[in-house]
């Protein structure tokens, strides 16, 4: 069921801001324009757009007016949205209000609110297939009609949406952008230190870049905007200085782009929490294995899940940081592993078997990135591989792993959990003994009152040396202190204490009770 926060949500906060929704509970059904001099036509479920409405007191009594026909909610522009009068209107009403942004073309927002209520309402067709795909290939090749030259539709980050025919007639950096469906490092370079990138977050109509000596052949760029925020861009190889005339037609075309790309986001975030929620429910035992095999694409074999620690924790920069990282694993391992976010983790379930994305390979890959210029962000654990039926059990090895690696117990940034079961087995021991106070029990407890009134290390001292039996120096070492100084401190730490070492389950008992103390 499609709502006017869900809408308001899947078209993004660039376009739409919801300034007042009583109720979000009310199902949208269509989208009604309530044009100049024409009777409002609205019904019950509509969205309303404000086309007519020149001041604010003509939007108020549309939004009254809306109301009484049980619209859903009234979309208006900037800053009239913001109007006292208006949204005093909304309140009493008890009716949603929307603001739009003000250079946003309401055509422009018709199609594409249109295009969300549609993926909404047969949500299954819209998670098996992108519906925009094939149009934005054929839009390609309109556009290149228009410039006379091939073009490719790239996003923000320099990969290739869609791209039209006649890619023949380039030069080798466009065949490999489009093999490797984004532009390649070296010349993502030459075009950065030309200042493109630049061109293209300034608002540049259009910007013609000339022929390299290396044979790149000239590119004619124009960014695909939408109500001010970039979108991506259009690339056409041109043979020399385009007529003045031609590019701007060319430039013209990218708002009908832009729809384009807002629609295929719009998908994309149907797809991406669908898939999301589906697997939140797996990792908690809520969802059964036929279901996940079916719509996450899983094979039915065991996996594991990899809990993934960044900065930001449940933030909006630690989503970002999250979503990023996926974008740098996908293209570390050739395919995006099935991942969503939970409580400011990233949760991943990978195969345990050989094959693209299984877990020593997406860990290569994250070892690959830690060793970059961004070394030491994150920590990332993997549980034990189970059925997929079983994944909330590897879910809560991945977490008591990660807890380990975060607390610093164990070293390192990524681990597996069959690999630390001596630190495992020490914490889960230490975590029942101080539940039942273990470390309080017998001289021990003298000994920690007298370091912490007199600034002595006896209990670390006795520590380390029941650690290394029979050996004194390497005890010493442990504590970076000369061995005649160990032996000093076991002597006067026995006279305080009147603890008989040479009582093998009074070693044992005490060696307890000091885990309990670093472990727990």
């Amino acid at each position: 069921m499609s709502t006017v926060r869900s809408v308001v949500d899947r078209v993004g906060p660039t376009l739409l801001h919801a300034v007042h929704l009583p109720d979000e509970a009310v199902a949208v059904t269509d989208v009604v324009i309530a044009e100049p001099g024409t009777a409002t036509s609205a019904g019950a479920g509509d969205l309303v757009l404000a086309v007519a409405a020149p001041d604010a007191d003509t939007a108020a009594r549309l939004v009254e007016d809306s109301a009484q026909r049980d619209a859903a909610a009234v979309l208006v522009k900037a800053p009239l949205a913001t109007a006292n009068g208006v949204r005093r209107a909304a309140r009493r009403a008890a009716i949603g209000l929307v603001e739009v942004h003000e250079a946003t073309a309401w055509a422009q927002l018709v199609w594409l609110l249109r295009t969300v209520l549609d993926a909404e309402a047969d949500e299954s067709d819209a998670l098996d297939a992108d519906p925009a795909a094939g149009d934005l290939f054929r839009l390609a090749d309109a556009v290149a009609s228009v410039v006379d030259a091939p073009v490719t539709i790239e996003d923000t980050n320099s990969r290739v949406l869609a791209y039209s025919a006649r890619q023949d007639l380039t030069d080798p950096a466009r065949v490999a952008t489009i093999v490797g469906r984004r532009i390649p490092d070296d010349v993502l370079a030459r075009f950065r230190s030309r200042g493109v990138f630049r061109d293209l977050t300034r608002g540049r109509q259009t910007i013609f870049v000339p022929g390299q000596k290396d044979g790149t052949l000239p590119r004619l760029i124009a960014p695909v905007r939408m109500g001010g925020e970039l979108l991506g861009s259009m690339w056409a190889v041109v043979g020399g200085p385009v007529p003045d005339e031609r590019a701007a037609a060319f430039a013209d075309t990218a708002p009908v782009v832009a729809l384009h790309l807002l629609r295929r986001r719009a998908h994309a975030d149907v797809r991406r929490r669908a898939s999301a929620e589906l697997l939140r429910a797996l990792l908690h035992g809520e969802a059964g294995p036929r279901k996940a095999v079916a719509e996450l694409g899983l094979t039915d074999e065991p996996h594991r899940v990899v809990a993934v620690d960044t900065p930001g924790g449940d933030t909006l920069d630690g989503e970002g940081m999250r979503l990023a990282l996926l974008e740098r694993l996908s293209q570390g391992i050739g395919r995006q592993p099935v991942a969503a976010e939970h409580a400011g983790l990233l949760y991943a379930v990978v195969p345990d078997s050989g094959g693209p994305g299984w877990w020593p390979e997406l860990r290569c890959a994250l070892d690959d990135i830690q060793a970059g210029p961004r070394a030491g962000e994150f920590h990332a654990a993997a549980g034990g591989a189970y059925p997929l039926g079983e994944l909330p059990q590897s879910r809560a090895e991945a977490d008591e792993a990660l807890g380990l690696l975060r607390s610093g117990v164990v070293p390192g940034r990524t681990v597996t959990f069959d690999e630390v079961w001596t630190p495992l087995t020490l914490h889960r021991t230490a975590t029942a003994a101080r539940t039942a106070d273990v470390p309080g029990l017998g001289p021990l407890h003298t000994l920690r009152e007298h370091d912490r009134s007199h600034g002595t290390e006896y209990v670390d001292t006795l520590y380390h040396w029941l650690r290394r039996p029979g050996d004194p120096r390497g005890a010493a070492a442990d504590l970076r202190v000369h061995p005649n100084t160990l032996r000093y401190r076991m002597r006067k730490l026995l006279e305080l204490s009147g603890l008989d070492l040479d009582d093998p389950d009074v070693r044992l008992a005490l060696t307890a009770q000091l885990i309990t103390l670093r472990w727990s």
